[in-house]
């Protein structure tokens, strides 16, 4: 009787070591993903800040470039933005503009860049570890990017459609960094109906839900449980909550950094001339 207890509690003991090691895996996947989503988040915006800038610079300033006036269209496509449209002046898109959005936004090469770089990232740690390395490796998270995004952007798509919500950023048009903030963190889950008002986006949640489980179909068994798709979710969603920040004041940073620069072109000219 004493062996069989002990065998007993011998076997608790561990299943309960395994159920905490498997939750404290579970904890440091999801921090190791949300600090490399915050770290391309970073490294994308930085990068791409100044040209945002550009669509917004005063009417004196001469105008852009077809090559940077059609890199700010990419982005703006890319970030779901109305552009430089204040909230106030927020127009219902009819559905052939919707469509003209969608089709841009999956022919949109930023896209497939981003997608690359993210894939390069996953490549590098080695995640997941079943698809192993070389082209076959990259080739299958790439496309495992690629396809989770195109499954959101489809889904949200067709439910915008039907349900009449749009999805793209407006600017808050308010003033105050408080004010700002609160309301690009309510946007990053909230969409326009055709009247103005706003709601929760049942298409942007029903689009992340989507490429978030569907893509568990593909998923190698240390990425396919219910678990993985529950925290790519939430990932996505925090993500589109922390761009929508970004989108409030990415403009702001773009005209500081272009003034920097102009700043400096300005003193480096005037030092040649003495």
């Amino acid at each position: 009787m004493c062996f069989q207890k002990l065998k007993l509690e011998h076997a608790a003991s561990v299943r309960k070591s395994v159920a905490l090691y498997a939750t404290q895996n579970s904890r440091r996947t999801f921090a190791h993903t949300r600090n490399t989503a915050i770290g391309r988040l970073a490294i994308f915006i930085l990068w791409l800040s100044p040209v945002v800038a550009a669509q917004n610079q005063p009417s004196t300033a001469p105008p852009p470039s077809n090559a940077v006036q059609k890199g700010v269209d990419y982005l703006v496509n890319y970030l779901n933005m109305a552009g430089a449209t204040k909230a106030r002046d927020f127009r219902p898109m009819t559905q052939r503009e919707r469509n003209h959005l969608y089709f841009k936004t999956m022919t949109n090469p930023l896209m497939y860049l981003k997608a690359a770089f993210s894939a390069g990232i996953d490549q590098w740690n080695d995640k997941p570890t079943e698809w192993q390395q070389g082209m076959s490796g990259y080739g299958k998270r790439y496309g495992n990017i690629l396809g989770q995004y195109s499954i959101q952007r489809t889904v949200t798509f067709g439910l915008a459609s039907a349900l009449h919500e749009d999805n793209r950023y407006f600017n808050s048009g308010k003033q105050g960094v408080w004010k700002r903030t609160g309301y690009a963190l309510s946007s990053g889950v909230l969409a326009r109906k055709d009247d103005g008002s706003r709601h929760v986006s049942i298409s942007q949640l029903g689009g992340v839900a989507a490429g978030a489980f569907l893509s568990r179909l593909w998923q190698p068994p240390s990425q396919s449980a219910a678990s993985n798709g529950a925290i790519s979710f939430g990932i996505t969603m925090a993500s589109n909550i922390g761009f929508s920040v970004v989108k409030e004041f990415l403009p702001d940073l773009g005209r500081k950094i272009n003034q920097s620069r102009a700043n400096h072109a300005a003193t480096h000219q005037q030092q040649s001339h003495q």
